[in-house]
């Protein structure tokens, strides 16, 4: 369509002009005959009418319609555990009824498009060529990559075929999916027998000398009312045994073993679970810890503004562990011996007011030694909210809340375990300042405080401050309480307290090696699938962190074979890169030059032959009932594909009619300059054939 700005009116006035101009040049006599002339005459009258058209700034309006059908995906989990768990009858008929409903939409008007985990994206799969191969299971993946391709198109639904066994990814049940699921369940509900360890719990640091846990969670099916046995390994060497009871209906168990940590240095244990008779797969029945051990007999400063009941608790508590050295300091009572040395402080209710204790402080500051602040009446809240601990707190008066701490389920660097947290609601209530508290940059909490049963987002306990100089910090000088009374209800044996004070100065002092280069695996053990990742962390003589450093890395496997690699550590922490690596122990040795010196690092790496597809083989359709329930579907199963159809053509997905408009100037057409200038040029030679010009 063409259309102009001005009124139409115009167009009258441009042919006007036309017109006379036409006549002007030809209404004399002429050479030549008049139907030529009438030609000559018209060809001109065109060329100037147009010129003047041109003048309107017309333009060419083009609507283009379009009309998208409703499209279902055909999402299919085509992962190894659906072929090897499901009853080959029940998967070709799930692929029978997938081809019959795509046949059955299409004839209604539907686009239907497959998917798979291994298609690339854009790449729609084939169903006549559908391999059950992936070895990995990652349902987020498929359903988040469907949702943003379809993101602005009619995607009326997706029907997910899978057993629901996930293993790679984020499990889809934390997500958010803006289209209905379908869910159609495919392979075997019976769970087989099997013993698994689903779970290692320990510390990843651990202090020569002295004793640590190493908690393993065992699974297990079709042996409930029985027993199993569980080795802690070193190596080729059994370090301990557990016989653990597998109670009737219950599917978990646990052993706890206790290791004597050795000489200081990378230390990798292997746990596992003696298989039965008749067990489904072994694959699952061992878990690797890899511990560093660093030196023990950490020196801490414990030093207060005034004699207070929390110095002994604290004091007990440090006292009951074997590997620290205890020094105490009271300002004007206990004085701090000189040249005393000390990889860590607790500084109880220091900063004090008045400036008590002000020459303690400068050391810890000198030394840029981790501490434990421990706030109470005698503290200098201004002085303390001025050295960084990641917490600031600004009290309202003299008021105090009465709490008992209560574990952040969040806080990762150390796990709270039941029995703990237990003990810490039977506490009795502990003074707390009342006011404004607020986390800097980084702090985390390990504790929140609980009022009466209430509980709180207040901080009770915050790790924070720099990394050269970490901090912590308690708010509350009334934790003595919680000892004494733990050891009263507890045959004096307060380990929930004296844990959490061991954990906090273990937290603090994680780096008192002071190894200047740390090269480490980013997760215990790699499966042949994996991208095995390294990390490595570089630090300045006084310990703060350097980046973009070049470290050269050696990497040999068992057969003494040697790879090189050169990286650097960005800003981002991002790891250096290996790649998928056949199975096998590995070990590596780090080199690089800090401030002009040479420093390395050295450790093991562990890829495991695991195939995760044939780990766990008892379909989850709970997982795609609750997917379709929350988008408002149903489960089917694969003799359901009629009704399926039949539940999507009712809810009457309609096409969605888009449309395009299209503005051009017509002037900016070039093919029509060489249409006026060809008429002008035919004008031109009639003209100077017939005699004139």
């Amino acid at each position: 369509m063409l259309t102009t700005h001005y009124s139409s009116w115009f167009i009258l006035l441009c042919l006007a002009v036309g017109a006379g101009y036409a006549a002007l040049q030809y209404s004399a006599k002429a050479p030549w005959g008049k139907e030529l002339n009438y030609t000559l005459a018209g060809l001109r009258f065109a060329v100037v009418s147009f010129l003047c058209y041109l003048l309107l700034a017309p333009v060419i309006r083009t609507t283009t319609t379009r009309t998208e059908p409703p499209t279902v995906v055909l999402a299919v989990d085509n992962s190894q555990s659906v072929e090897l768990f499901t009853p080959k009858t029940v998967l070709s008929q799930a692929t029978a009824g997938l081809a019959q409903l795509a046949e059955t939409l299409r004839g209604r008007g539907f686009a239907v498009e497959t998917r798979t985990l291994t298609a690339p994206p854009g790449r729609p799969a084939r169903l006549d060529s559908l391999r059950f191969g992936a070895p990995t299971t990652d349902l987020n993946l498929l359903l988040a990559g469907t949702r943003d391709d379809y993101r602005d198109r009619n995607l009326a639904g997706v029907v997910l075929v899978s057993d629901g066994l996930v293993n790679q990814g984020r499990s889809p049940a934390y997500a958010d999916y803006n289209f209905p699921i379908y869910g159609v369940g495919v392979g075997d509900t019976i769970p087989k027998r099997d013993l698994r360890l689903t779970g290692l719990t320990y510390n990843r640091v651990a202090f020569s000398g002295n004793k640590f846990p190493v908690e393993a969670e065992l699974g297990f099916e079709g042996y409930a009312g029985g027993a199993a046995t569980v080795e802690l390994r070193e190596g080729a060497r059994v370090l301990d045994s557990r016989r653990v009871v597998l109670p009737a209906g219950r599917r978990r168990a646990t052993a706890t073993f206790q290791i004597t940590a050795p000489a200081p240095g990378k230390r990798r244990y292997a746990v596992r679970v003696v298989p039965q008779p008749g067990e489904f797969t072994e694959l699952n029945n061992t878990r690797t810890a890899f511990v560093e051990i660093v030196k023990g007999k950490l020196r801490v400063l414990l030093a207060g503004a005034a004699p207070h009941p929390d110095l002994k608790a604290l004091r007990a508590a440090i006292l009951a562990n074997d590997n620290f050295d205890l020094t105490l300091a009271l300002p004007g009572v206990v004085p701090l011996p000189a040249g005393a040395d000390f990889d860590v402080a607790i500084l109880h209710q220091l900063p004090a007011q008045g400036g008590l204790g002000n020459e303690i402080l400068a050391q810890v500051k000198a030394r840029r030694t981790p501490a434990l602040y421990v706030i109470g009446a005698q503290s200098d809240l201004e002085a303390y909210n001025q050295l960084g601990a990641g917490l600031t707190v600004q009290a309202r008066g003299a008021q105090t809340d009465e709490v008992t701490p209560l574990p952040n389920p969040g806080f990762a660097r150390f796990a709270t375990d039941e029995e703990a947290a237990r003990r810490y609601g039977q506490y009795p209530p502990a003074p707390v300042p009342f006011g404004d508290l607020r986390l800097g940059a980084g702090a985390e909490v390990a504790l929140w405080q609980r009022v009466g049963r209430v509980a709180t987002q207040k901080p009770l306990l915050v790790f924070g401050g720099a990394a050269d100089a970490r901090r912590a910090t308690l708010l509350t000088d009334g934790s003595w309480q919680w000892r004494l009374q733990e050891a009263v209800e507890h045959d004096d044996k307060p380990e929930a307290y004296d844990r959490l004070v061991i954990r906090i100065l273990q937290l603090l002092t994680q780096n008192a090696n002071k190894k200047r280069l740390d090269v480490y695996p980013t997760q215990d053990a790699f499966g042949t699938q994996d991208d095995v990742t390294l990390g490595a962390e570089t630090y300045n003589a006084v310990f703060e962190r350097l980046y973009n450093q070049k470290i050269d890395l050696v990497l040999t496997d068992e057969k003494k074979q040697a790879r090189r690699f050169s990286f650097a550590n960005p800003e981002d922490g991002s790891p250096l890169h290996l790649g998928p690596l056949p199975a096998g122990l590995y070990r590596y040795q780090a080199r690089a030059t800090l401030g002009g010196q040479a420093q390395q690092d050295a450790g093991e790496l562990l890829v495991q032959s695991q195939p995760l597809e044939a780990l766990e083989s008892k379909a989850d359709h709970n997982l795609l009932a609750q997917l379709a329930r929350r988008s408002g579907a149903r489960l089917y199963f694969p003799a359901q594909f009629d009704q399926l159809a039949q539940d999507i053509l009712k809810a009457n997905y309609k096409p969605v009619i888009s449309q395009e408009e299209d503005l051009q100037d017509l002037i900016n057409l070039k093919w029509l300059f060489f249409v006026i200038l060809a008429f002008l040029t035919v004008e031109w030679a009639v003209r100077k054939y017939s005699g004139s010009v």
